[in-house]
């Protein structure tokens, strides 16, 4: 496998945000996912949907395999070809997936969407939002609710967050 540089700063390696960009970040490695949440399974279904070179999209399905989103499994002994399924580590990113979709087309008119979720039974759309599974209240106030640090956080993250600047609210 091709060793790719690391973009995540050093003080950032504890950071869940700055981790999974690092897996996920990448344009062609969210595109391969969602293909992959439609159902492509075989290199050229990604090939031919993506219009990726074969290196690069076979680079980027070496590195979804080794993080452990993709499973690598032979369809056919002869010749030998390998489809790529997602893991339950991978299908936990849909959601992911869904809301980078749904903050992209709430800029849009509905007029501009090239692509909407809709409910599979109904036909309907739907809007994803993201809720605190509590209480079922948005988390896109970022008034009433802040990162902090962990219980595993470093000092550095500690004091990241001893000394974040005051919401406004707090102000």
């Amino acid at each position: 496998m091709v060793a790719l540089p690391s973009r995540i700063r050093l003080e950032d390696r504890e950071c869940p945000l700055s981790t999974t960009v690092e897996h996920v970040g990448e344009w062609w490695t969210l595109l391969i996912l969602h293909d992959a949440f439609d159902g492509y399974t075989r290199f050229d279904q990604f090939q031919e949907s993506l219009g990726i070179s074969s290196s690069m999209l076979t680079t980027r399905l070496k590195t979804l395999v080794a993080d452990g989103l993709l499973e690598r499994r032979p369809y056919q002994t002869n010749p030998v070809r390998h489809e790529y399924v997602l893991t339950e580590l991978g299908h936990s990113l849909r959601p992911v997936i869904v809301a980078l979709a749904a903050w992209g087309n709430s800029r849009l008119t509905p007029a501009e969407r090239s692509m909407i979720l809709v409910n599979a039974h109904s036909g309907e759309e739907v809007e994803p939002v993201v809720v605190d599974a509590k209480t079922g209240r948005r988390l896109d106030d970022s008034d009433t609710y802040v990162f902090t640090a962990g219980p595993a956080a470093s000092d550095a993250m500690r004091h990241r967050y001893a000394t974040r600047p005051a919401t406004p609210s707090e102000a």
